[in-house]
């Protein structure tokens, strides 16, 4: 019953909410900036959960059209996926307490895009947005709320709500470490999806799911190798602007095997064969530039 639960989720894939995660928990670190442990350790297990969910959602969903099958009855699938909604919600509703106004707009909208993901009349994921919307909202907008409510307030922006007006004001530099910082997870969380999407083409033109690759053509993959060489470049910005140490570019190190991986993928996409090299990317890119960040932590 575990190994099927752990199945239904895909356990394997939550790397992209995991590793964002500890990103900016090393980037924390390495500024020196103070972990709030309890709205910390509340937002992971919202997180977390809530990932689960969106998988059980869009495994249960497209068990309708394909061929595969769930590990449980269609009754007691559906039961997981409401027990973790609300697990995942109760927490999210806690961290707002915890927190504030900007928690509560940012994770709701993490919620909707979540579950409209798959489910709905035209969900996104038949759509050309999948690699968008998974690379903005895990790889941006978890660093964002994780640094957002361990940082001093203001230190990212202001909103101030009231009967007759809504105003805030935005810190730029602070918003720019943020975007440079998440280059790297939203362009590796965007290309596992992309991968997968490139390797289904022709499964999804027939159900009409038209997805990115439907409309780039043989594009897509000059844009898979792209986004991977963005990762690269702006850990040298982030370097050369001294929000990160100097100590980060090793992390440029990971480019030799992942040039060889793109190699590979450019060459054949298959998803049984050549699929999994943009997890071992990920994999690559994500464990380099959080291992610097946090060993630059140690070093100043």
């Amino acid at each position: 019953m575990v190994s099927g639960f752990l199945n239904y989720v895909e356990i394997r894939t939550k790397i992209t909410s995991v590793f964002a995660f500890l990103m900016a928990l090393s980037y924390l670190f390495y500024i020196g900036q103070p972990i709030r442990a309890l709205p910390t350790l509340v937002f992971f297990a919202s997180m977390f959960l809530f990932d689960l969910t969106t998988t059980a959602i869009n495994n249960y969903i497209d068990t309708k059209t394909n061929d595969q099958k769930l590990p449980f009855e269609r009754r007691a699938a559906l039961v997981i996926i409401y027990v973790l909604l609300a697990l995942s919600t109760a927490l999210g509703l806690l961290l707002v307490v915890l927190t504030d106004i900007v928690v509560l707009l940012v994770g709701g909208l993490c919620f909707l895009c979540g579950i409209f993901y798959t489910y709905g009349p035209v969900p996104f994921s038949r759509q050309p947005w999948g690699e968008v919307l998974s690379g903005i909202f895990y790889g941006l907008l978890i660093p964002f709320l994780l640094l957002y409510i361990n940082m001093p307030q203001g230190y990212f922006l202001r909103l101030n709500i009231s009967p007759e007006a809504v105003s805030g004001e935005l810190r730029l530099f602070p918003m720019l470490s943020l975007l440079l910082l998440s280059v790297n997870p939203v362009c590796c969380t965007a290309n596992i999806m992309l991968a997968n999407n490139i390797c289904d083409l022709e499964k999804d033109i027939k159900v009409r799911r038209h997805t990115l690759p439907y409309y780039l053509g043989n594009r897509a993959l000059k844009l898979f190798a792209l986004l991977y060489y963005a990762t690269y470049l702006s850990t040298i910005l982030m370097v050369a602007l001294r929000i990160l140490h100097p100590f980060c570019l090793l992390s440029l190190l990971t480019f030799i095997h992942v040039r060889r991986n793109i190699k590979l993928f450019l060459a054949k996409q298959e998803k049984s064969t050549t699929f999994f090299v943009s997890i071992k990317n990920y994999i690559m890119i994500m464990s380099g530039f959080t291992l610097t960040i946090f060993i630059s932590g140690l070093l100043v």
